[in-house]
């Protein structure tokens, strides 16, 4: 046992010869450098005090850690308020401040000093017995100085035996800080490696919940939330490029306003992840983040980050481009199944309405069903379908859910219903406001700003305008824009068929000669006024002599003839009465609701009129009779007997006359 602390007293002998001709060596590799290494001694001094510094360090003695350019790191001391200005951390030890000390000549000697007071010239440490000593590396560089200064009574060999202790303390707990700095390192490498799994994690939880979401809000959210998970102090936007009616605050339009250089616009034009670092006071990275959503057809937004607190590395970028790719290939399945649904309803709802409109042959029916049908389907505040006439270059307003405009017309000059016209292109108004270009009645009127519109194209040729209002702005949708097109087309159908039908309906009920109705027509509706009406009458008109007509002029003049009269005839009777062709060149007028004096008057103007203004002259004789509710038969056979017999009595007395049965 005694010969064990011989050698043990032999060695610590050794060592302490070794720290007065060199200096303390330390057994442990320092990492850092410069103001890192200052940091890391600043503390490890600090704790080195707070454990040991209390018993450790003899009464009016202070300890000094100096870095190689004789600067004060950090201090400690006991009942020496004569020096404490010099002990202050940033305080120059060099000769230049204050002359001759042992940490000036440890850096010119290369080995541990000890001095006396009267070797000082600076009053201040004159009455303090001083030793320092340079930390050297195991290469013998040097790293940093520890100084004692004492007013103890202590002699040169226990201020040396002193500061040995004491380095050899501070070496300890060098030692120690370096330990708990490398478990600290293996703790924070596992924690990076939790993370990182982490994040693998969610990003495969993510990346299944993305793809099993067919719904654009609810892969839009997803992607929020997942980045809120990870990322809770960043700032996460959502820029889409669509259309997007979220409801989520994070959900925004992309601006395509802002500068080639803004890494928003440019993660969308290059499809790429771009990260604008922003160093902090501390040298850490943050800053913002745009990485593109990507799919197979294209890029549909960018989702960007602001990070203020949070640092950013390489993983956090693969980590974030990774999730960007997922969510744009989810986005773009959504928004395909979602368009492919829009498709379907919209074929379906075309199909009803197409449905809906075919089912009626009027066009006042067809406009009306069409103007309520789009205000429901585009929930819409006004509609407007106007038809172009016939006549002239004008617009008439055919179905409206606003009273004041219905039957008014409009000049092809006039507002967008004009421009749609000429133009032959559907058009679309985000805000009337901000866009006086044209000069609009109906959306000064109903005080809207949003407008869709659209021309009803029927071989080419504009039979129509359709537009629908609101009155807030950015209120219509491309899709909506799209959808009016086609349903224009499908009005315009009906409209051709209606018209179709109207012409065959005339062609049937109407002679093609003189442009009266044709005989059927006539009975069909007298036999219905009968039922309905008090009162009616008949006038049946025939040409006299018209066989001698045909033969000295021909029959091309005849026909001229019969035309002639019939002109006549519905110049003289109102819209609501019914003027046919009753036969050869027998012609029928039944006035609904008139007496039989009123009908012998409108007789008596059609003879005279026809004696005035045929060419060649002719004449004609008229049969006259009437019906009432109070007779007991009533029938269009009796009625039209009636006038038969009167017409015979006529031509027997004379013809160019009316008779009455």
């Amino acid at each position: 046992m005694s010969e064990l602390r011989s050698i043990q007293k032999h060695s610590r002998a050794e060592h302490f010869d070794v720290f007065l001709r060199q200096g303390f060596i330390l057994s442990d590799k320092l990492s850092d450098k410069g103001s890192q290494l200052n940091l890391f001694l600043h503390d490890t001094f600090e704790n080195w005090n707070e454990q040991f510094g209390s018993y450790m360090l003899p009464p009016r003695t202070a300890l000094l850690c100096l870095d190689e350019h004789l600067s004060v790191v950090q201090s400690c001391w006991k009942q020496t308020p004569v020096i404490e200005d010099l002990l202050q951390s940033g305080v120059s030890w060099t000769v230049d401040v204050l002359g001759d000390n042992p940490f000036v000549r440890c850096r010119n000697e290369g080995h541990s000093q000890l001095l006396t007071g009267d070797q000082f010239k600076v009053a201040a440490i004159s009455t303090f017995h001083a030793g320092a000593a340079p930390v050297l590396d195991r290469q013998g560089n040097t790293l940093f100085y520890l100084g004692l200064f004492t007013q103890s009574h202590l002699n040169m060999e226990e201020l040396a035996q002193l500061l040995y202790s004491l380095s050899l303390s501070f070496q300890s707990s060098i030692l120690l800080a370096q330990e708990r700095r490398k478990l600290e390192q293996i703790d924070n490498l596992h924690q990076v490696k939790e993370i990182a799994y982490k994040k693998q994690d969610i990003l495969f939880e993510a990346s299944k919940k993305l793809h099993a979401k067919i719904d654009v809000h609810a892969v839009l959210t997803e992607v929020i939330d997942c980045m809120g998970r990870v990322y809770p102090k960043m700032r996460v936007d959502l820029l889409l490029s669509q259309d997007n009616d979220s409801t989520n605050l994070a959900v925004k339009p992309l601006n395509f306003q802002r500068t080639e250089s803004d890494i928003r616009t440019r993660a969308f034009m290059e499809g790429q992840v771009i990260f604008e670092p922003s160093t902090t006071e501390s040298g850490s990275s943050v800053g913002y983040i745009a990485a593109p959503l990507s799919g197979k057809q294209g890029v549909y937004g960018v989702l960007y980050m602001e990070s203020t607190d949070e640092l950013i590395e390489e993983s956090d970028l693969q980590f974030i481009s990774s999730l960007a790719d997922s969510a744009g290939t989810a986005f773009e399945n959504a928004k395909l199944y979602e368009q492919s649904n829009l498709m379907i309803n919209e074929l379906r709802l075309i199909n009803e309405i197409t449905k809906q409109l075919n089912q009626s042959l009027r066009l006042n029916e067809i406009f009306n069903s069409a103007a309520s049908e789009i205000l429901s389907i585009f929930g819409a505040d006004y509609s407007c379908i106007l038809q172009s006439a016939k006549d002239s270059d004008q617009l008439i307003v055919q179905a409206t859910n606003l009273p004041a405009m219905f039957h008014e017309t409009v000049t092809l000059d006039q507002g967008f219903s004009g421009l749609i016209y000429t133009s032959k292109e559907p058009i679309i108004i985000s805000d009337y406001w901000s866009n006086d270009k044209v000069n609009s009645s109906l959306m000064q009127r109903t005080n809207s700003r949003s407008l869709i519109g659209s021309p009803i194209l029927v071989n080419g040729n504009v039979e129509g305008v359709i537009l629908i209002v609101h009155r807030l702005p950015n209120f219509f949708s491309y899709d909506n824009y799209k959808l009016l097109q086609v349903l224009s087309s499908h009005i315009g159908l009906a409209m051709t068929n209606a018209s179709l039908h109207a012409e065959v309906k005339r062609m049937v009920i109407t002679d093609n000669l003189t442009g009266l109705y044709a005989r059927h027509y006539l009975d069909e509706q007298a036999n219905l006024m009968q039922k309905k009406d008090f009162c009616g009458s008949l006038i049946v008109v025939d040409v006299d002599n018209f066989k001698k007509v045909n033969d000295t002029y021909g029959h091309q003049i005849g026909d001229k003839v019969l035309i002639q009269v019939s002109q006549i005839i519905k110049s003289c009777i109102r819209d609501s009465d019914i003027a046919a062709r009753w036969g050869g060149e027998e012609l029928a007028v039944y006035l609904p609701q008139v007496s039989k004096e009123q009908t012998i008057r409108i007789a008596e103007r059609i003879r005279r009129r026809v004696l005035e203004e045929t060419s060649p002259q002719v004449t004609v004789s008229c049969g006259v009779s009437d019906w009432n509710w109070e007779e007991d038969k009533i029938s269009v056979e009796a009625l039209f007997y009636r006038a038969d017999m009167a017409l015979y009595q006529a031509k027997h007395n004379g013809r160019n006359q009316i008779q009455v049965g």
